[in-house]
């Protein structure tokens, strides 16, 4: 299956330059190894695309619930997800 998503433009360079190979994700989501990953640039200052996308494979996703980047309502209803790629 293909997901696509939202990725700022710091964390899009460190993909694209193979620094950065996990996402940490709200679980409001399914996925698994196998799907792929359309990640598109978002620049959340002028709330639009850049039209980069990079396309990455799913190798492992593990889920859990300790970490305090969302709200708790979000995180109780969803739990996290961090997804490694490659």
């Amino acid at each position: 299956m293909k997901i696509e998503k939202k990725v700022w433009p710091k964390f899009f360079q460190k993909i694209l330059d193979g620094d950065k190979t996990f996402e940490l994700r709200l679980a409001d989501f399914e996925c698994k190894p196998g799907d792929i990953l359309v990640l598109r640039e978002w620049n959340p200052e002028t709330k639009k695309y850049t039209g980069k996308v990079i396309e990455k494979k799913v190798t492992y996703v593990i889920k859990t619930k300790d970490v305090k980047f969302w709200t708790k309502e979000e995180v109780e209803k969803y739990g996290y997800q961090i997804i490694a790629f490659k």
